[in-house]
């Protein structure tokens, strides 16, 4: 008698490793904000130039999303982020053995943080070239709330546990433990994945069924071929998604780099309240980033993905702007604290979606599309930074705040005209679309 078919779960196995390999980005990128103070006193490196260190990161991985992205439709996922993770060990390593006898040390790690943020440029692109090649439709949602967890995980665990490993083995060691933790989770995903279900060992028959019967045209795999950028950035739907993603950087960059500071300096926590209501925003995004995926596809399977995308990241966006401003006017500093991190959280729950609607519009080309997404919402970031506190010594923190309300509240209106349905012609293979030849007459030369 045969045994009842079983069906794997492998695609969400990997989705978890995912969720790890995000966190431990944020680790790569966190650990020099925790080691700066005393990197800075060792090789006398100004505030300022401090924050250009800083930025040179920032811009490294704004400028590289897409062809990073590219890469990731080129080369598959599972090549794309094994070397990406290789990248930002080799740079964290080389971090670490920064020493006194280089001519220019500022220079070096200005080099040096550019690079690592070339090389984790390729982590979200290429996490959703995954998504799309392994995940049906319906749970794009949740599969990126799952992966985007690892950001509030990886930003929420990296001030404790570096500032354990530097104050006991020193700012270098940290590095050197980035370093081997991205190596051993990069060789596990090397090892554990692959670029489409079809080619795993370990999907059952039931599993591939199920996710070939969820994806658009995964049957069609010949003649759906990767859109051309003319394409894309002809698409007015892609410009939109892109736009509302600048919106959310803008706000996710005020939590990410001033929270910690506005409590301490503004607020007068203590050193011990401010470290602990500073993870706050970090556990609420690690929380709501699921929740806002499962949301998004149950509302997705019941009302259609036009609204059950976009309805998730209108609420989303407009809870964020009535917290922020709530948080901000609110004269008890702990519940401004908790006001505040709600706003991080309801951010969050719009962002399985972008990745979900650009996992969709993009198919082949996902990695391309959704890294140019993300380079708006990075270049966002980087005025964020710089705006926000100048804005704040200008005008005072309200003010701050309040344009990252408004901003919010922009995200919200740009949610109302992304239409999740539209389809980008793909650019397809000149063969399988050339006219076929009509076979030659009695006589003629074939």
């Amino acid at each position: 008698m045969s045994s009842a078919p079983t069906k794997t779960r492998i695609r969400w196995l990997l989705v978890l490793w995912l969720f790890v390999l995000s966190a431990v980005a944020y680790l790569d990128r966190v650990n020099l904000s925790v080691a700066a103070a005393r990197l800075s006193e060792e090789f006398h490196i100004s505030n300022v130039r401090l924050g250009f260190i800083f930025s040179a990161f920032l811009f490294g991985y704004a400028i590289f999303q897409t062809p990073a992205g590219w890469l990731a439709d080129r080369f598959g996922p599972r090549r794309a982020l094994t070397a990406g993770v290789l990248w930002w060990g080799v740079f964290s390593a080389l971090t670490a053995a920064i020493s006194h006898n280089i001519a220019n040390v500022f220079l070096a790690l200005l080099g040096i943080r550019f690079l690592l943020g070339v090389g984790e440029a390729v982590m979200y692109p290429a996490s959703n070239q995954f998504v799309s090649r392994w995940i049906p439709s319906h749970e794009r949602g949740t599969a990126n709330g799952i992966i985007f967890a690892g950001v509030g995980i990886g930003a929420g665990i990296s001030p404790p546990l570096i500032s354990f490993i530097m104050l006991r083995y020193g700012w270098r060691s940290s590095f050197l433990l980035s370093a081997v933790i991205g190596l051993a989770v990069g060789s596990i995903w090397f090892l554990a994945s692959r670029d489409t279900p079809e080619k795993h060992p370990a999907v059952s028959p039931d599993e591939l069924v199920f996710i070939r019967t969820g994806i658009p045209h995964s049957t069609d795999t010949q003649a759906q071929g990767r859109l051309s950028w003319l394409t894309i950035l002809s698409s007015l739907n892609v410009w939109i998604l892109s736009f509302a993603y600048f919106c959310f950087g803008y706000v996710a960059a005020v939590f990410f780099n001033w929270f910690y500071l506005y409590l301490a300096r503004v607020r007068g926590l203590d050193l011990k309240s401010s470290s602990l209501y500073a993870t706050l925003p970090f556990l609420a995004m690690a929380v709501c980033s699921p929740l806002g995926g499962i949301f998004s596809d149950s509302l997705s399977k019941s009302l259609g993905s036009r609204l059950g995308r976009s309805a998730i990241c209108v609420i989303g966006f407009a809870l964020t702007a009535v917290f922020i401003i709530a948080g901000s006017a609110a004269r008890d500093t702990r519940l401004a604290s908790l006001v505040l991190a709600g706003g991080a959280g309801s951010l969050y729950l719009s962002q399985s979606a972008f990745w979900a609607v650009s996992a969709d519009l993009g198919g082949k080309s996902a990695g391309g599309l959704s890294g140019f997404m993300n380079m708006a919402n990075q270049f966002a970031g980087m005025i964020s930074v710089s705006l926000t506190p100048w804005l704040a010594e200008k005008f005072g923190w309200n003010l701050g705040f309040r344009v990252a309300a408004t901003v919010a509240a922009l995200g919200a209106i740009a949610w109302l005209f992304v239409d999740p349905c539209v389809t980008l012609a793909p650019l397809r293979n000149l063969a399988l679309t050339a006219p076929a030849k009509e076979p030659p007459q009695r006589g003629e030369p074939a």
